[in-house]
């Protein structure tokens, strides 16, 4: 399957330009310092009230209730946190023009996924081994063979 948009890929395109990126983990201390989210109750308020961009960063509340927070003046990283305002995992990314890639690591640094982000509307996410784990367009999600497997709310 192929989609087109000003960048164009097919999943083995993406996957290859993935598996041929080194990507560089973070240190460790800077992922120490987010071990917990230090705004936790007042992120959870405003993604409740359906708030997501701040003057410092920007949020990302997901269906089960973990959410994402990505700090303005730190662009590389995403930071993920379970609904407690614990960290779960982080992203780190290479860019932040479109395509850019990133890599999704747990907290004891092993690799979760890697994706290629095409445009706002067209992502490619892998695991750690090349297997495509979903090519997302717009409000859909598909597998390697064009199959409709997951959809998501998707905003303009």
């Amino acid at each position: 399957m192929l989609l087109t948009g000003k960048a164009e890929y097919t999943a083995s395109e993406a996957r290859k330009e993935l598996q041929n990126t080194n990507p560089e983990k973070p240190d460790r201390k800077i992922v120490r310092a987010r071990i917990t989210d230090k705004e936790f109750e007042y992120n959870k308020s405003l993604l409740l009230k359906g708030k997501a961009e701040l003057k410092d960063r920007t949020l990302a509340l997901f269906s089960d209730n973990s959410y994402a927070v990505m700090y303005k003046n730190e662009p590389e990283y995403v930071w993920y946190y379970a609904r407690n305002g614990t960290l779960t995992h982080y992203e780190i990314k290479d860019g932040a023009a479109y395509p850019y890639k990133t890599f999704k690591y747990d907290l004891s640094g092993a690799m979760v996924n890697m994706s290629l982000r095409v445009s706002k509307a067209e992502t490619f996410i892998f695991s750690p081994d090349g297997r495509l784990i979903a090519h997302w367009f717009k409000s859909n999600g598909y597998d390697e063979t064009g199959r409709l497997i997951m959809r998501r709310k998707y905003l303009e």
